[in-house]
C-alpha cells in the first residue's frame, strides 16, 4: 500500500516509511480518490450497551507517546468476559499503530470506562480536561451518547467503535463494521449479476431490524423486487415454511445471521423442501465463520466482508509483537490511531474538522477503504466472498476508490 497523504495530492516525502510495517501504518492515508466474523464479534459486544457483570477493578489512566496532539482513547478495559478481552486487544493495536507510524506527534490518553456509560463519561471528562483534541471510543452503544454530551459541549469530535448507527451524528463518527455496508455491497453485487427477485429470512432482533431496512432500501434502489420476506424468533418454523414455498419466484435469498444460526436456517429451509441450489444465497460479514464454511447447504453462497488479506497481515505483526492473536475488532483501534496521526501531521489547525473527517475520497485502513458520512455513519469498500469448504474465497475485490 502506497504511503500517501490523506487528501488527493502529491506524496509527502516526510511520510516515507521503512519496511512493511511502516507502509501498513501509513497505508491508512490515500491520495487518489480513496479506510464477518468482524461484524459478529463487534455486534455481540456493542449491541448490549453495557457489560455490567463481574467486571474487574477499574484500570488506572495511562499515557502513551510524547507528541503535542493529545488523543483520548476510551475502552472497557476492566469489563467482564469478552468485552475486556476485546478492549485489551484494541488497546494493544492502538499502541502498535503509534509505534509503526514514523515520529507521530500524538499522545494517547487511555481511559478505562469499565463497560458502562458512567465510566465513559468520566473517561471523556478526564481526557478533555487533559487537553484531548479528539476522542477515540467508546465501544458500547450506550456509552457513546454519555461521553458525547461532554465532547459536543467542548466542540471535540469523537470517533466511536459502536455498530449502532443511531448514536452517530453531531460530531460523533462511527469507525466500525456497520451492517448496512454489508447489505448494500452484497445486494449491489447480486443486482449487477442479474438478480432481480429477492427473498429474505432474517432474525427478529436489533441486527435483523437494521439489515431489513437496508435490504429493502437497496433492493428498491437497484430496481429489484422482494418476492418473500419473513423474520423469525425462537420458533422459526412458520417463517421457514413461508419462504420455502415462495422460493420458486426468487433468484436470490438473503440470510443474515451468525454462523451457527444461519446454518440452522439453511438446513431448516432444505428440510422444508427448498432447493437452495437454484437460488443465489446472499449474506453479510456474519457468515465469515468455520461453521458456515463447513456447511454443505451454504456452499457457493456470497457475502460481503473486508478483504481478509489486510487482517492477515495485521494479525501476523500483532502476534509477533504481543505473542497472541488479536480480536477481529482490533483493527478499528489501529486504524483510528493511524488516521488521527496522519491528520495531525498533514491537516494543520483543521485536522479534526468535519470537512477533513468527512472527506468524500475517504481513507484506507487495515480493512480497506472507509469514509465518514456527514451523519456520522461510515461507508466501507468491501469485498464479495464466496463460501467454500476451505474458507471464504474472494470473487470481487474491494474497491480502490469511492465513486462520486
Amino acid at each position: 500500500m502506497n504511503e500517501r497523504t490523506m487528501m488527493a495530492g502529491p506524496i509527502d516525502p516526510d511520510f516515507r516509511q521503512r519496511g512493511a510495517t511502516r507502509r501498513a501504518a501509513l497505508g491508512l492515508i490515500l491520495g487518489t480518490p480513496l479506510l464477518g466474523a468482524c461484524a459478529g464479534v463487534q455486534n455481540a459486544l456493542t449491541s448490549n450497551g453495557s457489560q455490567q457483570a463481574a467486571s474487574g477493578p477499574q484500570q488506572q489512566p495511562q499515557s502513551v507517546g510524547t507528541g503535542q496532539v493529545k488523543v483520548g482513547l476510551i475502552l472497557p478495559l476492566s469489563a467482564a468476559g469478552n468485552a475486556g478481552v476485546a478492549a485489551q486487544s484494541m488497546k494493544n493495536a492502538a499502541e502498535m499503530a503509534l509505534a509503526e507510524f514514523q515520529n507521530p506527534n500524538l499522545q494517547l490518553l487511555i481511559k478505562d470506562d469499565a463497560g458502562n456509560a458512567q465510566g465513559a463519561q468520566q473517561g471523556a471528562q478526564q481526557a478533555l480536561d487533559e487537553g484531548a483534541e479528539v476522542i477515540l471510543g467508546p465501544l458500547f452503544a450506550a456509552s457513546v451518547p454519555a461521553a458525547a454530551q461532554l465532547t459536543r459541549a467542548r466542540g471535540v469530535p469523537m470517533i466511536a467503535f459502536s455498530t449502532d448507527s443511531s448514536v452517530a451524528g453531531r460530531g460523533v463518527y462511527l469507525l466500525s463494521f456497520l451492517p448496512e455496508s454489508d447489505v448494500t455491497r452484497i445486494i449491489d453485487y447480486a443486482s449487477g449479476t442479474g438478480k432481480r427477485s429477492f427473498a429474505a429470512l432474517l432474525p427478529e432482533n436489533a441486527y435483523g431490524n437494521v439489515v431489513e431496512a437496508a435490504f429493502k432500501q437497496e433492493v428498491s434502489r437497484k430496481g429489484g423486487r422482494v418476492v418473500a420476506f419473513e423474520k423469525y424468533g425462537a420458533d422459526r418454523s412458520r417463517a421457514v415454511r413461508n419462504v420455502a414455498q415462495a422460493l420458486g419466484s426468487a433468484d436470490a435469498l438473503f440470510l443474515a445471521d451468525d454462523g451457527d444460526a444461519v446454518v440452522g436456517v439453511a438446513e431448516a429451509l432444505t428440510a422444508a423442501g427448498a432447493n437452495l441450489k437454484r437460488v443465489q444465497l446472499l449474506g453479510t460479514g456474519l457468515w465469515d465463520s468455520p461453521r458456515v464454511f463447513a456447511s454443505a447447504a451454504m456452499q457457493g453462497g456470497l457475502y460481503a466482508a473486508p478483504d481478509p488479506a489486510g487482517f492477515r497481515a495485521f494479525s501476523g505483526r500483532y502476534s509477533a509483537k504481543y505473542g497472541q492473536q488479536p480480536v477481529r475488532t482490533a483493527t478499528l483501534a489501529y486504524d483510528a490511531v493511524a488516521l488521527v496521526a496522519a491528520l495531525a501531521r498533514t491537516q494543520g489547525a483543521q485536522k479534526f474538522s468535519p470537512e477533513v473527517l468527512t472527506n468524500p475520497s475517504g481513507f484506507a485502513g487495515i480493512d480497506g477503504l472507509f469514509r465518514f458520512r456527514a451523519d456520522g455513519t461510515n461507508q466501507r469498500g468491501l469485498a464479495v466472498m464466496k463460501v467454500a469448504s476451505g474458507g471464504g474465497q474472494p470473487v470481487a475485490g474491494s474497491p480502490k476508490s469511492f465513486g462520486a
